[in-house]
This record gives structure tokens, C-alpha cells and sequence, in this order.
């Protein structure tokens, strides 16, 4: 597809009447940066996503969408699947090593298209326009709500579990009224004060990293006390079946998953052409080193069958070993699951964003805030997502069904870096890695999308069958564009309506 299919659809704002006639045009009332490579801030007013993000704030998203509850809640999905130490921290290990292969490809792509919309951006250059609306389907309808849901409700629980004895069961409703309230209080901020959320994100990442690095001190200073029992035989009955292993990754790189979401906001990155390698760089490294020797400090402490019956592996790491300190461990994780939701709340609204001003969402979430300059419609739209998937039952079971999917998503765009070497050989591209590291990431991400039909068919056949359901919505939304006029009134009614709710108005071309 052509490169200028992914611009701004109109070089001038204007407002929808519902009979679609064109409004005067509106001017926002205060200047909107405009920056350049190279150059000052220019004063010239127009409505345009802000790039208000430096390497700080970029590292922090990287390691915010990372650091979420996954590494504090469940690092016996690996371990329940080897069954062995010594497996287990190979396995942690390859993760960050694949996650880092992974996050120079996305370097790469993200220098040669400096788009926001991260995966959407890529698969839609480089493979088309079906495709990639599949991937925003699967994105916008489960990975995104459903993952709002599931870290809302994580942080609901260790905020109210303080309040009930011990063995009683927090009750559902208050879950889902906290983890509600808290999503559409994240989306407020994201909404409107994006420099609050920005600098809270540069505090809550330290905040994650003490935490961790707390942890691996006490396991530290517990091994040098001579407690190594759970090292001594590392690999014994060590599992070795391909589809157990597989397993093992796929729950690996799950704790890994959103090394690739600051790709979401390439627009809003100052100089992204350095900015965005740099933070991928200095990120990766960071958390592989703190992943191995956190599960090392849980290995530690922890023997297998107490990782495997723990569902807050880092909760009872904390009451076995930290005495009165233990209640720190619940703060912390609460703190970083409200974290990883601002960030994923952030991020994923900027790919919805970028989906409609595609055509492949309504149009009115590709319209931006003429006060905040942040894209509202898009916010709201997948803060109603998530508040829907709150009081679904089995929201873990869609993410069951969409996780391979996902990879295969991933894994797509990843080749997108080795169609372009062939197809477009003369574009430019600040960074170019090696060719063996995208075709090493293809190879092993086709591995991890195959071996799990023969484990998990069922899973797969869901995961499948809820992309295909999004075929028929691309040719009635997308394809078909001679719609009954009724139809066309409808949707230009609900558009202007939301106009002016939202404060919104499509974004301006730059110069």
C-alpha cells in the first residue's frame, strides 16, 4: 500500500453537519506545539497530537506496560511447565533475549514509518488493508478491553483485600466497581492531563524497579546465608516435550509482552528517530537482567510446588521471608498494576486512533481534543470496551483464545521488516539491522503459532474463528462505501453529536 495512506485524512479541521455539509472552520484556542527536527517550537495553531514525550517518558512507558502485576502474580506459569529450576531461568532468559531480537526489528520499523499505531501501522504498509483491520479487530474487540479488565481488576484486588480477613472472599461487585472507577479515572487523566500522566508514569517506573530490586536483594542476601537447597540439582526431571516448552515460552513472553507499545506513539515522540531506539535499548537489557534474577530470588526462597500453589507468587515470597515488612509487597504490586493500566490505556488509544483515520473505525475516533490534543473519542470509546468486559465472566478465557493470535500479529510484522528489504529496497531507514535478526524472530514466532495446534486445537480454533468474524465487518464498514443515505445521515449525525461532546475535530496535516 502506499506510504501516504497512512496520513492525516484532511489538511483542514472542520465539523460534520448531519446532512455532512462542512462547518466553519474552528481554531483552537491555544497554540499547539509544532516541532521539527532540527528546529525551534513554532507558534503556528493547529489541532495535531502533541510530541510531548522525551527518552524518560519513553522508558518509562516501555517499562511501565512491562513491569505490570505479571512478574509479581504469576511466574509459576513457567515453572509449572519445566519443572525445573535450572529449565525455568533458561526459559527466562530466551524470553528477553527473543523480546530484545523482537524490539530491534520494531526499532527498525519504527524509524522507516514513524506512524503511531505500532503493529496496525506496519502490517497495514507493508501487507494491505485487510489484515491489518483484522489485527485492529482482534485488538480493539479482546486484546485491549479485555486487558483493561483484567489489570483493573488486579489492582482492585490488593487495594481491597487489606479490608477482609483472611480466607474471605473480596465480593465480585466490589471488584468491578473499583476496577471501573479506576479505569475511568486513568482515562480522564490520559484525557486531559497528559503531562500529570507522563511524570506519574516517570514516578510509578522507579517505583516498579525498587520493588523488584528489593525483591532480589532479599533473595540475595537469603542464598549468601548459605539457603541454596533449590539450586543444587537444577535440571532434574527437567520436562523436555516440545509442546510443554512452548507453553513455558508463551507464559514467559506473556510477562514480557508491551516491549513494542511505545511503537503506539512514534507521533508524539521528540526526535523518535533517536528517542524511540534508545528507550527500546536501554529498556530490554533492564528488564531481562531484573526478570532472571527476581525469579532467581523467587527460586530461591520458593521450592516448585510453593510457586505452583501460589497465585501472588511475590505475596507469599513476601510472608515467608520479609516478616513485618510483607504488607510492602501488596502496596508495591498494586502500584504497578495501576501503572501498566495508564500506560496500556495510553498507548492502545493512539492505535484506535490511527485505525480510524484509516477508515477502519468510525471516523469520529480519529478526532482529537482541541483543548487537551490528546484523542479523546478514541479514549472514551475503549474506556466503555473495558468497563463491558468487566462483567464478562471468562475475560481470561478470550485472552486464552486471542493470545496466539496476537503472536501471530507480532510475528507478521516482525517479516514486514524482511518485504520491505526485498520490496523496498531504497527506504530509508535511520536504523537497519542485521537481516538474521528478523529472520531468527519469524522463525522462532512461527514455532510458538504452530506447536500450540497440536496442544492447545480448541484454543486456536476460538482464537481463528473470532478473527474471521471480522471479515464481513470489514466489507460492510470498510468496503462498502455506497451506503443507503439514511445509513450516511446516521452516521454523520452521531459524528457531529460526538463533535461537539468531545470537544473533538479531525487532525490538522502538518505543513
Amino acid at each position: 500500500m502506499p506510504s501516504d495512506d497512512l496520513q492525516s485524512p484532511t489538511s483542514e479541521m472542520v465539523l460534520l453537519t448531519p446532512s455532512g455539509e462542512n462547518a466553519p472552520k474552528i481554531t483552537s484556542a491555544t497554540p499547539a506545539e509544532k516541532e521539527r527536527e532540527g528546529s525551534a517550537e513554532s507558534n503556528t495553531s493547529r489541532v495535531a497530537m502533541k510530541k510531548q514525550l522525551g527518552l524518560l517518558e519513553g522508558v518509562a512507558i516501555i517499562l511501565g506496560i512491562i513491569f505490570g502485576s505479571g512478574i509479581f502474580v504469576s511466574p509459576k506459569g513457567v515453572i509449572r511447565e519445566v519443572e525445573a529450576v535450572g529449565t525455568s531461568l533458561i526459559i527466562w532468559v530466551l524470553c528477553g533475549l527473543l523480546s530484545m531480537i523482537g524490539a530491534l526489528c520494531y526499532a527498525e520499523l519504527g524509524t522507516a514509518i514513524p506512524k503511531s499505531g505500532g503493529d496496525y501501522a506496519y502490517i497495514y504498509e507493508a501487507y494491505g488493508s485487510l489484515p491489518a483491520f483484522l489485527y485492529l479487530w482482534d485488538a480493539m474487540m479482546i486484546f485491549v478491553p479485555t486487558t483493561n479488565a483484567i489489570m483493573g481488576l488486579t489492582f482492585a484486588s490488593y487495594v481491597l483485600q487489606p479490608f477482609f480477613n483472611d480466607g474471605c472472599e473480596i465480593p465480585k461487585i466490589a471488584l468491578q466497581l473499583l476496577a471501573a472507577v479506576t479505569i475511568c479515572f486513568l482515562t480522564y487523566l490520559n484525557s486531559y492531563y497528559m503531562k500529570i500522566t507522563t511524570k506519574m508514569q516517570n514516578v510509578i517506573m522507579f517505583t516498579k524497579i525498587a520493588a523488584l530490586v528489593l525483591i532480589i536483594i532479599v533473595g540475595s542476601v537469603y542464598m549468601l546465608m548459605g539457603n541454596m537447597e533449590n539450586f543444587q540439582q537444577p535440571f532434574e526431571n527437567s520436562e523436555t516435550d516440545p509442546g510443554k516448552l512452548s507453553v513455558a515460552f508463551y507464559s514467559g513472553i506473556f510477562s514480557y509482552a508491551g516491549w513494542n507499545y511505545l511503537n503506539f506513539m512514534t507521533e508524539e515522540l521528540r526526535d523518535p528517530y533517536r528517542n524511540l531506539p534508545r528507550a527500546i535499548y536501554i529498556s530490554l537489557p533492564l528488564v531481562t537482567g531484573i526478570y532472571v534474577l527476581a525469579n532467581m530470588a523467587y527460586l530461591a526462597v520458593l521450592s516448585a510446588p510453593e510457586m505452583i500453589a501460589s497465585n501472588a507468587i511475590a505475596v507469599t515470597f513476601g510472608n515467608k521471608i520479609m516478616g513485618s515488612f510483607a504488607h510492602i509487597i501488596p502496596i508495591m504490586v498494586a502500584i504497578s498494576a495501576l501503572g501498566a493500566l495508564s500506560v496500556h490505556i495510553m498507548t492502545s488509544s493512539r492505535m484506535c486512533f490511527v485505525g480510524a483515520r484509516n477508515g477502519h473505525m468510525p471516523s469520529i475516533l480519529s478526532h482529537i481534543s482541541v483543548k487537551s490534543y490528546t484523542p479523546l473519542p478514541s479514549l472514551a470509546f475503549l474506556c466503555l470496551l473495558s468497563i463491558i468486559m468487566l462483567v464478562v465472566s471468562d475475560v481470561y478465557v478470550l485472552i486464552t483464545y486471542s493470545s496466539i493470535v496476537e503472536s501471530f500479529f507480532i510475528m507478521l510484522s516482525v517479516s514486514a521488516v524482511l518485504y520491505f528489504r526485498y520490496k523496498r529496497p531504497n527506504m530509508e531507514r535511520p536504523i537497519k539491522v542485521s537481516l538474521w535478526v528478523p529472520i531468527v524472530f519469524v522463525i522462532v514466532a512461527a514455532f510458538l503459532v504452530v506447536i500450540p495446534v497440536y496442544v492447545a486445537p480448541f484454543e486456536v480454533a476460538m482464537g481463528l474463528l473470532i478473527t474471521l468474524i471480522g471479515i464481513p465487518f470489514y466489507y460492510v464498514g470498510v468496503v462498502w462505501q455506497n451506503k443507503p443515505k439514511w445509513v450516511q445521515q446516521t452516521i454523520n449525525w452521531i459524528t457531529f453529536t460526538c463533535q461537539k461532546l468531545f470537544m473533538s475535530a479531525r487532525e490538522e496535516k502538518r505543513d
